[in-house]
């Protein structure tokens, strides 16, 4: 079973940062592509950071270029995101995600956004981030 664990997440005003954290449980992580996701209310799941299977390329959407790092952590079998500048808009739930149906995997991409969420099979539980003054 492909199981991924996260922690991290919170309560933070705007400008500040936060680290969302994965792990996974059972099999290892490297081995595949890995996204991050986040869902606000009333809205659709974005694909805001991929990092690649094949190369370890990392994709970022527009969103969040410039403002979010994604890493992986070998020795603690999970993957990062490190979110600096947070704004409001930034609000929402995060699940991080791997590809598992095609292996190795390239990412590539999907208009603005870093990945698509159907083509990610095992999801993480969800970390709520709340960015407000």
């Amino acid at each position: 079973q492909l199981q991924l664990v996260q922690s991290g997440g919170g309560l933070v005003q705007p400008g500040d940062s936060l680290r969302l954290s994965c792990a996974a449980s059972g099999f290892t992580l490297e081995w595949y592509a890995v996204g991050w996701f986040r869902q606000a209310p009333g809205k659709e799941r974005e694909g805001i950071s991929c990092i690649s299977s094949t190369d370890g390329s990392i994709k970022y959407s527009d969103s969040v270029k410039g403002r979010f790092t994604a890493s992986r952590d070998s020795a603690k079998n999970s993957v990062d995101l490190h979110m600096n500048d947070l704004k409001t808009e930034d609000t929402g739930i995060y699940y991080c995600a791997i590809v598992i149906n095609q292996h190795p995997y390239h990412c590539s991409g999907y208009g603005t956004q870093a990945a698509r969420a159907i083509q990610f099979g095992s999801w993480g539980q969800g970390s709520q981030v709340t960015v407000s003054s």
